[in-house]
This record gives C-alpha cells, sequence and structure tokens, in this order.
C-alpha cells in the first residue's frame, strides 16, 4: 500500500482482498489520472515497473498480473500496434501476387495496390477530420469525440482492401477482355469503364447504404466504422474507380501489359 501511493502510481486507497482456499489474493490499487487515459498509463508504467518488482517481486513464487480497464486498454493497443506491419504486409503482398498472375502483367498489379491504398488513406483522413478534429463532427453526432477507435484503422484497412480490390478487379477484367479482343488500349478502357460504370456504382450505392446506417448509431465504435466505410466506398467509386483509375491506364497505354520475361 505504501509503496504504490508513496510512487505516485495510485491516488488510494489501496485495497486488499485475500482468499485464503484459493491461496490468491486481490490488490485494488485506484491509479492516478483516473479518466485521464495518459496520466493513468504513466501510472500503470510505474506500477508495472517500479512498484510492483520493488514489492511483490522480491517474493519467491509468487505471480503478480496487473489488470483492470487501463491496463486492459493499453496491453490491447500494444498487440494491435505489434500486429499492424504483419497483416499490413500479408495483405499487400497477397494482393499483389493474385493480380499479378490473374492479369499477367507488372503494372496492373502495382497500380491495383497503389489505388486500393488511396481508398484506404482516404478513409483515415476521413476520420482523423471528423472524429479527431471535429470537422462536421455535428451532422454525424460525434461533437467532442477527439479520439479514433483503438482497433479501428486495421479493421477497415482489411476491409476497404477487399472491396476496393473487389471493383478494381471487376473493372480492370472488363478493360483486358476488350484488349484481347483486339481493341487498342484507349478504347478497351473506355468500353471496360463503360459496361461496369452501373454495376459498380449499383454496388457501392448499396454498400453505403448500409455502412451509413451503423454511422447514425450512438455505440462510437459503430459509427466511426460505418462513417469511414460508406465515405471510402463513395470515393472509391466515384472518383478512384471512375477518374484515377481509367486516367491512370490511359496514361500508362501499352504499359499496362507490361510482364517481365
Amino acid at each position: 500500500r505504501t509503496q504504490a501511493i508513496s510512487s505516485g502510481a495510485s491516488r488510494g486507497p489501496v485495497d486488499i482482498k485475500v482468499h485464503a482456499a484459493q491461496n490468491v489474493a486481490f490488490v485494488y490499487v485506484p491509479l492516478v489520472g483516473g479518466s485521464d487515459q495518459d496520466k493513468a498509463e504513466k501510472s500503470l508504467q510505474l506500477l508495472r515497473d517500479k512498484v510492483r518488482p520493488d514489492t511483490l517481486g522480491k517474493v519467491d513464487g509468487v505471480q503478480a498480473p496487473i489488470t483492470g480497464q487501463v491496463a486492459g486498454s493499453h496491453d490491447f493497443s500494444d498487440q494491435l500496434l505489434g500486429s499492424v506491419a504483419p497483416v499490413f504486409a500479408f495483405v499487400v503482398a497477397f494482393a499483389f501476387l493474385l493480380m499479378l498472375l490473374s492479369f499477367r502483367s507488372l503494372t496492373i498489379a502495382i497500380t491495383s495496390i497503389v489505388l486500393n491504398l488511396l481508398s484506404v488513406a482516404a478513409a483515415y483522413g476521413i476520420l482523423v477530420a471528423v472524429f479527431q478534429h471535429g470537422w462536421g463532427a455535428s451532422l454525424v453526432g460525434a461533437e467532442g469525440v477527439g479520439a479514433i477507435i483503438t482497433w479501428l484503422p486495421l479493421f477497415l484497412f482489411v476491409i476497404l482492401f477487399g472491396l476496393s480490390m473487389d471493383y478494381h478487379v471487376f473493372v480492370v477484367s472488363r478493360i483486358r477482355e476488350a484488349r484481347l479482343r483486339g481493341r487498342d488500349t484507349k478504347d478497351a478502357i473506355r468500353h471496360g469503364v463503360v459496361t461496369t460504370a452501373g454495376v459498380v456504382t449499383s454496388a457501392a450505392v448499396i454498400m453505403v447504404a448500409v455502412f451509413a446506417i451503423f454511422g447514425t448509431l450512438s455505440m462510437q465504435s459503430m459509427k466511426q466504422m460505418g462513417v469511414g466505410l460508406a465515405a471510402a466506398v463513395l470515393i472509391d467509386a466515384t472518383i478512384i474507380r471512375g477518374v484515377l483509375l481509367p486516367a491512370v491506364m490511359a496514361l500508362l497505354g501499352e504499359r499496362n501489359w507490361y510482364l517481365p520475361k
């Protein structure tokens, strides 16, 4: 008790409940900082790095894991941060290989990854603008939030990358089919975009409507997920697939079908 309070990790009082039958003791340590997440996490680190080693850590055979809401949130965030790079690398590499094998073009594979990442970046930008900086937050009932849910960026990356790739494959497949039938590249691009515009737009409208419903919920995690997904799908189906994709392919011309031997 004394060490926890004197170290500045706990504001007290420190309560101890002993379960003799199970040989377990529960030590309740109110952290300094309370609802202030930054201060509470500093208190948690102090408790783990100094108080625990200097007290219970000196007793042989005693295990003293530190749990609670602050500890759980902190550990969950650390695990997510450790998973970002492997998940990102796996998704991008796997998608690249699939596009390379499917379209037999290095250029198509690279542009697919870049355009899909733009969709994800758009979602991140919208989330930061609305929920972190408060731009237009009143329109979605998110005034004063000031933060983004911890697990959301990684979740959005995986979902949006899959949705964006779906639209992308659909459009590029029609372009490639037209090219294989003897059309020149620009004519094939025009044909592919025109023939898929209705289907892609209809699919996007359905997805935006579904995700927008989540944006109306009061739970912040669902609200942020809905707004991010709805806005990103709308941008992807219009600006990215309707403008950037044909523009990039038109600029590349015959280099779209480049594959090293």
